[in-house]
């Protein structure tokens, strides 16, 4: 029979999986040749790193195949890590899947030029109801798709190992590169249970050639000198450290609590006067990792940092602005215990979720109290605004309890977010790219998705589309689709409930609970993409993130005090015709997120008589300053007066008339 030579590069986890479903698995069926699986589990880079089938890089056009099931299974389907919908047969699904299972079946990719192939990644069909993968191939490279050559072992056909199951990536690297324009994937063995599918990445470097246009075209470069590598957690916790020594006036480093395995959750603060709440000025944040495999998100809040004090120690009128007028918080790693098995795993080799989750297996962004519930049901029986509120809906006591289900990293989020008066805030995700707003759980109980706004969905549409419109792809009507959903269509950006359901989110909560304003920004298809994409995404996504957080300054501000100048904390400002009252801070400033209009706002605290204004939000950058003064109320101030002297207020209603009755004359 044929040799079989085999060289799989993965984490030790993944790898102790991996044989004990090869050691549970039925036969593979086997076209006429004795097949031997032997795999190392010693992570050693590859020599070239992925082409992008995964990233999109590679265009649709580029890819072909022998056959195909339907055309939603066709080469163009066959990326690595891409995800089916959930039902069978829809236009879109999740793999290239031959038309015949055959031996003659081949998954062709054109790189347009000259290119040194090192290597090969294979996954299965994503389905929910299918179980299809190739567990060997051969490789085939050619330089004008008509003569190819097979890799050989000596004189014999190279056949590489595949897959034993269908989510997990297995890498085989070539013993020598080939240097070739196309390349063939072709399938020898399959599940015996399936079909020939696979989804697929090639490892790849261009060779030079300064007269292809169709490279230089597509070429992205960047100028700035930022630190592009994927960085563990010693790391990041040292790139921090450098930042802050190099702009220690306008830098702080601080954590928020601990993660289940006691990783420390640090922030990065960007302020002139860090530290410090300053009256008028509003807090911001971007937060990143909650799911701990999505890590695109974490290096562009770690390149942000970098760009923010490069920028404004050389001067940069945009980023001084910002960080004079703005108290900027930056998170990268709200999962670090998740990121640290992603990490070990590498790119491109964790599949689709490895890492996603805390230590202890819940999801962190959807890991918040479900306060929609509390709210709409309150509603319902008409027991709002007057017992439940439509703003800071308490958290519920079962929630607060220490048997909950209620992940470490989870509970210090919800501390930050209370002790800290943020006004906006963007959590960075991977995966996708759009930019999604609350609510997102659905109304209807029954529907699993259902456009739900917020009583502010004209201002988080804008919100939403100020980062999808300044981001190099996301509204490019011309891209494809990541996976399932063309959200080019909607400009990039989509109601949470719209997409699908899920209760108890970062996003519903931050609205219902704070004063601050949240929305999800999936940031790039690919959840963990190679280092040598880190620039390219950075220039997909830098200006996007500085213009998201200017939007912070968007609205209205002002301070409310009472008739002697001083702060009063916690008065609810109220803006007519929308049904979501936020709060001011202890020093009695606030900042309301407002679209450009007029508006009606009233200012009012217990104890206080109601004060309204109109306020003008014009298209110019720069919040509009409406201040208040409210006066004590007569009944407050007769109860303060009677609790100063220690008297209580007098009862009139209970007292005995102090008119004479009236008496009956007649008959005397």
């Amino acid at each position: 029979g044929s040799v079989v030579w085999s060289f799989s590069v993965t984490a030790v986890l993944m790898w102790v999986l991996r044989a004990w479903v090869s050691s549970h698995s039925p036969e593979t069926c086997v076209s006429g040749e004795l097949v031997t699986l032997t795999s190392v589990s010693v992570f050693i880079p590859p020599e070239c790193p992925p082409m992008g089938l995964e990233t999109l890089k590679i265009d649709d056009f580029q890819l072909h195949a022998s056959t195909m099931r339907r055309y939603s299974l066709g080469a163009h389907r066959g990326r690595l890590n891409i995800q089916a919908g959930i039902y069978e047969d829809e236009f879109y699904e999740g793999a290239w899947c031959a038309g015949r299972n055959d031996p003659l079946q081949w998954f062709e990719v054109d790189a347009r030029r000259l290119t040194k192939f090192t290597g090969v990644i294979t996954q299965g069909r994503s389905s929910l109801w299918s179980s299809d993968w190739v567990t060997s191939y051969r490789v085939l490279v050619s330089n004008d798709s008509h003569t190819w050559v097979t890799m050989k072992n000596g004189t014999q056909d190279m056949i590489f190992r595949g897959n034993v199951e269908k989510e997990i990536p297995v890498l085989n690297e070539f013993p020598v590169p080939a240097v070739a324009r196309y390349i063939r994937v072709n399938p020898r063995s399959w599940f015996s249970g399936g079909s020939v599918c696979m989804r697929v990445e090639i490892l790849g470097c261009p060779m030079p050639d300064p007269n292809n246009y169709y490279h230089r075209r597509n070429e992205i470069t960047t100028t700035d000198n930022l630190d592009f590598r994927h960085h563990g957690y010693k790391e990041m916790r040292q790139l921090m450290k450098i930042v802050n020594e190099m702009c220690p006036n306008i830098t702080r480093i601080y954590n928020i609590g601990k993660s289940h395995n006691g990783l420390k959750l640090y922030a990065f603060e960007i302020s002139d006067n860090p530290g410090e709440h300053e009256l008028g000025e509003p807090e911001f944040r971007y937060t990143a990792g909650s799911h701990g495999n999505e890590v695109l998100g974490r290096e562009l809040l770690l390149l942000l940092m970098q760009f923010m004090c490069q920028e404004y120690l050389s001067g940069n009128p945009r980023v001084r602005r910002l960080v004079e007028e703005t108290r900027i918080h930056l998170l990268p790693s709200i999962n670090p215990d998740g990121y640290e098995v992603a990490f070990e795993a590498g790119s491109e080799l964790g599949g689709w979720s490895l890492g996603r989750w805390s230590q202890d297996g819940l999801d962190i962004h959807h890991n918040f109290p479900d306060l929609n519930s509390i709210l709409w049901e309150a509603e319902a029986k008409k027991l709002s605004p007057r017992k439940v509120l439509n703003h800071h809906v308490p958290i519920p006591e079962w929630y607060q309890s220490k048997n909950a289900t209620v992940a470490m990293e989870t509970r210090a989020l919800i501390t930050w977010m209370e002790k800290i008066p943020f006004v906006l805030g963007g959590n960075l995700q991977g995966g996708e790219l759009v930019v999604t707003f609350p609510f997102d759980k659905t109304r209807s109980v029954d529907k699993t998705r259902e456009p739900t706004p917020t009583p502010d969905d004209h201002v988080f549409r804008w919100l939403a589309f100020s980062y999808a419109s300044t981001h190099r792809l996301m509204t490019d009507a011309s891209r494809r689709v990541c996976h399932t959903v063309d959200f080019a269509k909607e400009d990039g950006t989509a109601n949470g409930a719209s997409w699908h359901t899920a209760a108890g989110s970062m996003n519903d909560f931050s609205y219902l609970h704070t004063n601050c304003f949240e929305l999800s920004v999936f940031v790039g298809c690919d959840k963990f993409p190679h280092e040598s994409e880190l620039p390219h995404e950075w220039e997909n996504n830098r200006e996007s993130l500085l213009v998201f957080m200017e939007q912070v300054h968007r609205g209205i501000k002002g301070v409310v005090r009472d008739s002697q100048g001083r702060g009063i904390a916690n008065a609810v400002i109220s803006v007519e015709g929308i049904n979501h009252d936020i709060r001011t801070v202890s020093d009695g400033d606030y900042w309301r997120l407002l679209n450009p209009g007029e508006y009606k706002v009233t200012a009012k605290a217990e104890g206080y008589v109601p004060s309204s204004k109109v306020c003008e939000v014009g298209y110019e950058m720069g919040a509009t300053r409406c201040d208040f003064v409210i006066a004590r109320s007569n009944l407050s101030r007769i109860r303060e007066i009677m609790e100063k002297y220690r008297k209580q207020p007098v009862n009139l209603s209970g007292r005995p008339s102090l008119r004479h009755p009236r008496r009956n004359h007649r008959g005397t």
